[in-house]
């Protein structure tokens, strides 16, 4: 391994291991956000396994309400089903602002359409605000010789069936950007899934696949030190850190208007009162206006992505109705395990 990429891991790990120990110190606004204080212990439930994106920003929201609240904000995770069991937890949960969903597109977009016995539905879910928005990344094998989505295309079109793509796993993010860039395009690849974004990397670096979709990380560090050849990001506008990998929208007519992103989020139990509302968006929007928080989301390589609980439903509704699309032009259904 380099020593520019180990540099560049253990900034990331430095970053995730910071959202956990913020100080109680931090600053806050001054004046009030809103009147509603919760009474009591609050619970941010993360979907997911600890050290990932999703867990980074709840740990991050939990420091910040701590402090803001006066109460004890604790975070549990809750992973599995591809974070439908958390996020069902909530949906149950009392809709009084004590219980907090960190949310992100698997259990708030796509699962909606992939699972046959999903035990929730949208409206059970009160948008708050999305807090993040990550892009996913495009990236090939050096051996392939393949150094942009222009080229992919012109060589799957010459190839078909030629080329295989890795993922981290049927129904996610990853995917999903691989079948509609396939799907716009007209074009085929063989679908590779593997049980995560480590084993799916791994299988790109060796060669053993071609084309990788991953999320920004842990490709990134690979494409920045030439072990794996950048093609593209997947978002309307480039990553500050790697501003010279153009968009999937830049490549090519069809594919005019890719947007595919990893986002974190906040939900509340559907039935919570204006109140409590308005006062955790408040409190998302100081969160993310602070200068601590800032650097760290840009070390992520994310933009803050604040909006109103309006503007935040109709984003998810609009996630979850593209996902749909998607999910039913490849015919995937599967079952919550």
């Amino acid at each position: 391994m380099s020593k520019k990429l180990q540099n560049t891991l253990l900034s990331r790990r430095r970053v995730l291991t910071a959202a956990a120990g913020l100080s109680a110190a931090a600053i806050l606004p001054r004046s009030s956000l809103a009147d509603w204080k919760p009474t009591e212990n609050v619970r941010l439930v993360v979907p997911a396994a600890a050290g990932g994106s999703t867990d980074v920003m709840g740990r991050l929201l939990a420091a910040h309400l701590q402090t803001a609240w006066g109460q004890s904000a604790v975070v549990e995770n809750r992973s599995g089903g591809g974070g439908t069991i958390g996020t069902a937890e909530v949906v149950r949960a009392k809709p009084d602002g004590h219980t907090i969903l960190v949310g992100n597109p698997g259990p708030n977009a796509i699962a909606y359409s992939i699972f046959k016995n999903l035990t929730y539905k949208p409206d059970q879910l009160q948008p708050v605000t999305n807090m993040i928005r990550i892009p996913n990344i495009v990236s090939a094998h050096p051996k392939t010789g393949i150094k942009s989505v222009a080229e992919l295309i012109a060589y799957l079109k010459a190839n078909p069936d030629k080329l295989s793509y890795a993922s981290s796993g049927v129904g996610q993010s990853p995917h999903l950007t691989g079948a509609w860039f396939l799907q716009l395009t007209g074009l085929k690849m063989t679908h590779i899934p593997f049980r995560g974004a480590g084993p799916a990397l791994q299988a790109a670096l060796a060669g053993d696949i071609q084309i990788l979709f991953d999320n920004l990380y842990p490709s990134l560090p690979q494409v920045q030190n030439g072990t794996l050849n950048g093609l593209c990001v997947t978002t309307t506008e480039r990553s500050e850190l790697a501003p010279n990998l153009p968009t999937m929208r830049e490549s090519a007519p069809e594919l005019a208007n890719f947007d595919v992103s990893s986002w974190f989020s906040v939900f509340l139990p559907k039935g919570v009162s204006p109140e409590v509302l308005n006062a955790l968006n408040l409190q998302v929007k100081a969160m993310l206006e602070r200068d601590d928080v800032k650097k760290q989301i840009a070390a992520m390589g994310a933009r803050a992505d604040y909006g109103t609980p309006q503007q935040f439903a109709a984003f998810v509704d609009a996630e979850t109705k593209k996902f749909a699309a998607i999910i039913q032009k490849e015919g995937l259904q599967m079952d919550v395990q």
